[in-house]
């Protein structure tokens, strides 16, 4: 769209990393609006289904994903006391997409998107917290707002819904952390520990290190102390089998983080105006849909696509919400109906992983992506 001179985005977090790099390839001046000092390394790390490393591959970013990253080749999924009860082949997943999955530490996702971003010209302001009342100045002082701003306080979401949308806890906490140990835990290899309400994920990115997750059904206490939540992680966890305890022994007490688990409702409308949301301001899905990252760097890609078209913005926002919105709602359900399970369910029976084909997934995350659309 020829009209999109200067682009403001709010959150310099992947979506607004990744939209910022699309926007300088297309010669759009942007501006980001970071309220941290920094680029953000909060946060443990990602995992980039084929639909996430497909828009890295439009980035130009794949070979440096690839090469921070790990590849698995499968998710193991076992109860508490270590019995293998269900599996998913990641690399024949892979195959049928023609794209790779990648695991990943954010800092590391966030300093190649920052890396590359630096190279063409973008401004960063850091130090900026933008809220709900800053947003009329930035529609007027630029052609497109973008709140990418997350899933929390997003001050582009409180502008479009003067704070009546708001995020819902949905009933279980997540620790966050890193390990790094001198040995081959889970090579190549997502294991899932599930049972009763709990659960605990190890993600490697090389064979020494990677990321991981405790999680288990609880009431919001904001209250409580941060340690007394990490003790209570080594007391539900202490007779689960041997490799979450090298976990819980040699994690980086640097890196923990306690966050209580929120999600969006699918929203009526994403944009007003020249202001938009994406990423998790827009449709935030809870962890157990994998798909947050993937969802956000598509977002990206999408919205770079359609600016490209000859229509007026508001049709080009509204195409962007008619585009996205089945895809990034299936996101969001799929991450409640796997919580529910986990962290809700009632069955004595250990929860699996979702009962879709592999087929079925590839459709699922490659809906709406092709090579062509970028000619």
């Amino acid at each position: 769209m020829k009209t999109i001179k200067n682009m403001a985005i709010i959150g310099a977090g992947v979506a607004g990393l990744a939209l910022a790099i699309f926007a300088r390839k297309q010669g759009i001046h942007v501006t980001l609006f970071e309220r941290s000092k920094c680029l953000s390394s909060i946060g443990a790390g990602v995992t980039l289904w084929p639909n996430a490393t497909f828009v890295m591959k439009q980035l130009g970013l794949i070979d440096e994903v690839i090469h921070s990253g790990g590849q698995p080749c499968f998710m193991h999924q076992f109860n508490r006391q270590g019995r293998q009860t269900n599996t998913f082949d990641i690399g024949a997943l892979n195959a049928m997409c023609e794209h790779p999955t990648v695991n990943i530490l954010r800092r590391d996702l966030i300093k190649i998107l920052g890396d590359a971003l630096e190279m063409m010209g973008a401004t960063i302001l850091f130090n900026h917290t933008i809220k709900a009342e800053d947003i009329t100045q930035l529609k007027q002082q630029f052609d497109l707002v973008v709140g990418s701003d997350g899933r929390m306080h997003s001050a582009a979401r409180a502008s479009l819904y003067k704070d009546t949308m708001q995020p819902q806890y949905q009933g279980f906490i997540n620790i966050i952390g890193l390990y790094q140990m001198n040995q081959s835990l889970c090579d190549h290899t997502i294991h899932e520990y599930r049972e009763n309400g709990e659960r605990f994920g190890i993600v490697p990115v090389t064979k020494q290190h990677g990321y991981w997750a405790a999680a288990w059904h609880c009431e919001m206490d904001d209250s409580r102390t941060l340690t007394s939540w990490f003790d209570e992680m080594h007391q539900r966890f202490r007779h689960w089998p041997s490799k979450i305890q090298k976990v819980l022994n040699n994690y980086d007490p640097n890196s923990l983080k306690r966050l209580f688990v929120h999600d969006l409702e699918p929203l009526p409308y994403w944009h007003n105006g020249n202001l938009i949301i994406i990423g998790d301001a827009a449709h935030a899905p809870l962890p157990t849909s994998g798909q947050g990252a993937s969802q956000a760097l598509e977002d990206a890609w999408h919205l770079s696509q359609l600016l490209n078209h000859n229509q007026s913005l508001d049709a080009v926002l509204k195409k962007f919400y008619s585009t996205r919105i089945d895809k990034t709602t299936q996101a969001q359900l799929i991450g409640r109906q796997v919580a529910q399970q986990i962290f809700h369910s009632t069955s004595s029976a250990p929860p699996t992983l979702p009962s879709l084909s592999t087929d079925q997934i590839r459709k699922l995350y490659m809906q709406g992506l092709s090579e062509r659309a970028t000619s």
